[in-house]
């Protein structure tokens, strides 16, 4: 284990360490374990299935064609950048994310963090350095332990619940003030970097908004921050989910994510030339996300429950058409005073 690691759980008089990674769903899997045990271990070991492992449990057909069938054991490897408190925890508690290495030292190429370093590797070979802010959309709804019953809106501070869609209402989010004074101070505690926090279209629901940086520490705060509203709102006494289409009648949820690249040589955006003009590189970009997004649909739409979200009047893209400032397409391109970046909306 890295001595930053060992140096930060002293200082904090961390006494338990959960040891994560996100599974392809997004899911927290691995270990807790006292901080000592945690110290003594060159790495944790978890079996290679976890990742193809479902939300529910179960594993789909075939999978012998993506892991070994003997069912191995893959290395986890702590990454000493994201150590951090787990600030709802009522004991001193840590949280590490770990990399996924097989035994000969190859990474594990389907763990989700894997695939992003990868990726990564290959703009850097370019030269380029990506740029992503990501936005999250959730609801708040009333405690259901039966899902036979449909979800509905919880009460605010008012004692009421709000009688319908209340877009970018600041009394609507007042409402939730206690709950979101947590989930600021959790993020804070987390070095989660939180732009802005507004109510979206339907009844209770909220959008947060991520500040733009690196990939893969943007990869790891969306993963952190969905754990940490979710404590947040069971503080007080509701749910917080992300699904897609939770409601009927109401909005869907999605995350879109704002991406530019980089010239690491110059520093200046490669979408656009020294009169804000797009360039070769921006259309070539739009057209190999108009090529490929239809193949990683069912990555970004991996539920049923994702499709009852894109539908046509439904603010969500059905197409892979792109315009200026226009939120009927998928690739909708902004205009901004520093150049051309673009977002595309995630089921």
């Amino acid at each position: 284990m890295a001595n930053e690691i060992r140096q930060f759980l002293r200082d904090h008089g961390i006494s338990e360490v959960e040891a994560i990674i996100p599974d392809m769903a997004g899911i927290a899997r691995g270990k807790i374990m006292p901080s000592e045990k945690f110290g003594e271990e060159e790495g944790m070991r978890l079996p290679e299935s976890i990742f193809l492992q479902t939300v529910t449990g179960d594993y789909p057909p075939d999978t012998d064609k993506a892991m070994s069938p003997a069912e191995i054991d893959i290395t986890l490897k702590a990454d000493p950048r994201t150590v951090r408190r787990v600030p709802w925890a009522a004991e001193p508690t840590a949280q590490v994310i770990h990399d996924c290495f097989y035994a000969d030292g190859r990474r594990v190429g389907m763990a989700p963090r894997s695939v992003l370093r990868h990726i990564l590797e290959l703009y850097a070979n370019r030269g380029w350095e990506p740029v992503v802010a990501p936005e999250l959309e959730f609801y708040l709804v009333e405690p259901n332990i039966d899902a036979d019953y449909p979800l509905k809106p919880p009460v605010g501070r008012s004692g009421r619940a709000e009688p319908g869609r209340q877009s970018y209402s600041i009394a609507a989010v007042n409402e939730f003030d206690p709950l979101f004074d947590d989930m600021y101070q959790f993020c804070e505690d987390q070095d989660i970097e939180i732009d802005t926090l507004i109510h979206e279209d339907g009844a209770a629901q909220m959008e947060i908004n991520l500040r733009h940086g690196d990939p893969l520490v943007l990869a790891d705060q969306v993963f952190l921050f969905k754990r940490t509203i979710r404590e947040a709102a069971l503080r007080h006494s509701m749910y917080a989910t992300f699904m897609a289409k939770p409601m009927s009648r109401e909005p869907g949820s999605s995350m879109h994510i704002h991406q530019s690249v980089v010239d690491r040589r110059t520093g200046e955006n490669i979408f656009s030339d020294d009169n804000g003009d797009p360039t070769p590189e921006f259309f070539a970009f739009i057209g190999g996300s108009q090529k490929y997004l239809p193949a990683v649909t069912c990555i970004m739409a991996p539920y049923v429950n994702s499709y009852r979200r894109l539908i046509r009047s439904g603010s969500a893209p059905v197409n892979v058409m792109w315009g200026y400032d226009n939120r009927t397409v998928a690739l909708r391109v902004p205009f901004h005073a520093s150049g051309i970046g673009y977002s595309w909306p995630l089921p």
